[in-house]
């Protein structure tokens, strides 16, 4: 799969590489938490990492003021296995270089998502990027697996919590995951084994080879 930079063109319709944030301290604290054994784990907010002056500057520069969580995931990956979307952007720091598979929610036709319609982008170390909320993601991908990856979640306060009990009246209304998640999961997916609808048509993408 041919994996192109967040600095070209192609990447436009999907976020936007942002400036002007001192990210130091961030990278630091994040780097001093130590990779899972095995996989990717995911934390929608931590302590040490909200105490951190950039939590406020993100609260008040990036979402206007909107209470936000700084999180974070974390570990090895190199597979799509699902994509998710939220109502709003979502923030993106890595503390090394990774792969972000994105697609737009406008190529989910019929309530399924094919796979050809994924494009890898690459993330370097220390960039911080916004996703659009158009934009279908999940779990970013290493480019060293001796390393792995540690990429820092920012998002609107609750994002990826418990799911309200809803009455579900529409397709959408059965994506919804968790708290502002919708999600779209590959057959192949410990989602999908988990109850997750399996929305994503076409071979499970692996960039394993390609990074």
């Amino acid at each position: 799969m041919k994996i192109e930079s967040v600095y070209s063109p192609e990447f436009a319709p999907y976020g936007a590489v942002l400036s002007g944030y001192d990210l130091t301290e961030l990278m630091s604290a994040m780097k001093s938490i130590a990779l899972p054994s095995e996989g990717t784990a995911y934390q929608p907010a931590i302590l040490e990492l909200e105490r951190l002056p950039i939590a406020n500057d993100l609260f008040e520069r990036a979402f206007g003021g909107m209470p936000v969580q700084v999180g974070m995931c974390w570990g090895r990956n190199t597979k799509l296995n699902c994509l998710e979307y939220h109502r709003n952007s979502e923030f993106n720091l890595g503390t090394d270089d990774f792969v972000l598979l994105v697609a737009r929610r406008e190529d989910i036709k019929s309530g399924l998502l094919d796979t050809s319609k994924v494009r890898a982008f690459r993330v370097p170390a220390g960039v911080l990027v916004e996703v659009y909320a158009t934009t279908l993601h999940y779990a970013p991908c290493h480019t060293d697996v001796d390393e792995g990856f540690r990429v820092a979640v920012v998002l609107p306060r609750g994002t990826n919590e418990a799911k309200p009990a809803i009455k579900t009246a529409t397709d959408e209304d059965q994506l919804l995951w968790a708290r502002n998640k919708w999600l779209l999961a590959h057959a192949d997916s410990t989602e999908a084994q988990n109850g997750a609808p399996i929305r994503i048509s076409g071979p499970n993408i692996d960039i394993a080879n390609d990074i």
